[in-house]
């Protein structure tokens, strides 16, 4: 009730500060290059990377650059990587899960979720954050036979240097509780762990938006994934 009572006194500034950085994360387009594939040599595994922005590449100019093209670089060392992504810019988990309803059917061993900011800066309620996000984890399972999920924390809105104070920390609050709740539900589910989003939020590792990962980032979060599912 604090948290909500201090953010409805500074929606006079907070709301142009929206706005603001709205149109500056809108700069930015999403990566280029394929969405699904192959690759690699050895045993099968089936991928799915599914998410917002970030898992969608904004911040590097090609897909090869981001969080799917590094992930399959480095298991494709290992295993032959079937791979999909499917990823848009402003995701909730709310679209996602409408989303993915109408996908074909497929099968998937591992799927990697990457959400949970524009839930938390657009407003959604925790309680609706948490149901979103079991009923994907059930979604994954039952429609696509995921066997593993890789639950991606929310990012430290915090730490984002395009975030003008006091929007950055009323939204760096909200993203550590509904982070939080992820750790919860993550914890509760055998099939699902949680992946820290612990990378330094340094100007010089960001894309030039201040919101969105750059290459280094991207590397880094494909090499932490990559080394929890091998």
């Amino acid at each position: 009730m604090r948290d909500l009572a201090l953010t409805l006194a500074l929606a006079p500034i907070l709301i142009p500060q929206v706005a603001w950085v709205r149109f500056r994360a809108a700069c930015l387009q999403e990566a280029s290059g394929p969405r699904e594939g192959v690759a690699g040599n050895g045993p099968p595994l089936r991928l799915l990377v599914l998410g917002d922005s970030s898992a969608a590449g904004v911040g590097v100019a090609h897909q090869e650059d981001a969080l799917i093209g590094r992930l399959v670089a480095r298991l494709a060392q290992r295993y032959q990587v079937s791979w999909r992504l499917a990823a848009r810019c402003g995701a909730t988990t709310t679209t996602v899960l409408r989303n993915l309803e109408t996908e074909p059917k497929a099968r998937f061993d591992i799927a990697v979720i990457a959400l949970g900011v524009n839930d938390s800066k657009n407003g959604m309620s925790r309680s609706r954050w948490q149901k979103n996000y079991k009923d994907l984890i059930m979604l994954l399972q039952r429609r696509f036979g995921v066997r593993e999920i890789y639950a991606t924390a929310v990012p430290p809105l915090g730490a984002f240097p395009l975030l003008p104070a006091p929007l950055r920390t009323v939204l760096g609050r909200r993203a550590t509780l509904f982070d939080g709740d992820l750790r919860g539900i993550a914890a509760d589910q055998d099939a699902v762990q949680y992946v820290p989003f612990d990378f330094p939020m340094d100007t010089n590792l960001m894309a030039e938006d201040g919101f969105h990962p750059g290459p280094v980032i991207y590397d880094r979060w494909a090499a932490r994934v990559a080394e929890m599912i091998t």
